[in-house]
């Protein structure tokens, strides 16, 4: 794939019904399954610990990507660096799946935000999803361990600065 440059737009109620859609897609439902996942995507629009981004490419809508302060939530993943951050996303088009777009616009969107002196960022995918880890070990994330999270088990991974 040849390099590509991603756009992150910051997520706005406007957004929501695209989001509603893209959850919906089966692809996306498999591991984004909470029956009050778009709720909680809605709700955290103005939460302080919580950046929401529609992921753009040539102008294209593809993805999501989430970026939050570590919390209580995420007591499970031990003891962190002051100032680490994580994230989730999906990619919502399904011909877009399967092609180095998520792991080209994670490495994009991280790389900014180590370079802004974030220390480290860190990813929990499903155990039982190995496309999501082999895009994160893409993306340059390293796998650290299995976590108890509020969803469930979890490979906690890492990138460092």
């Amino acid at each position: 794939m040849a390099q590509q440059s991603y756009h992150f737009h910051p997520m706005t109620a406007a957004d929501l019904p695209l989001m509603r859609d893209w959850l919906a897609r089966p692809h996306v439902a498999e591991w984004w399954h909470d029956a009050n996942e778009f709720e909680f995507v809605s709700g955290d629009l103005a939460h302080h610990d919580m950046a929401q981004f529609i992921v753009t490419m040539e102008e294209r809508p593809l993805g999501y990507l989430q970026c939050y302060n570590m919390s209580e939530w995420h007591a499970g993943f031990g003891p962190q660096p002051p100032g680490t951050r994580g994230i989730d996303q999906f990619i919502a088009e399904p011909d877009m799946v399967g092609r180095g777009h998520g792991s080209a616009f994670i490495r994009q969107f991280i790389d900014g935000l180590l370079k802004c002196g974030t220390p480290r960022v860190v990813i929990d995918p499903s155990p039982a999803n190995p496309r999501a880890i082999r895009a994160y070990e893409k993306a340059g994330f390293r796998k650290d361990r299995l976590v108890d999270t509020p969803d469930g088990r979890a490979l906690l991974m890492v990138r460092n600065a």
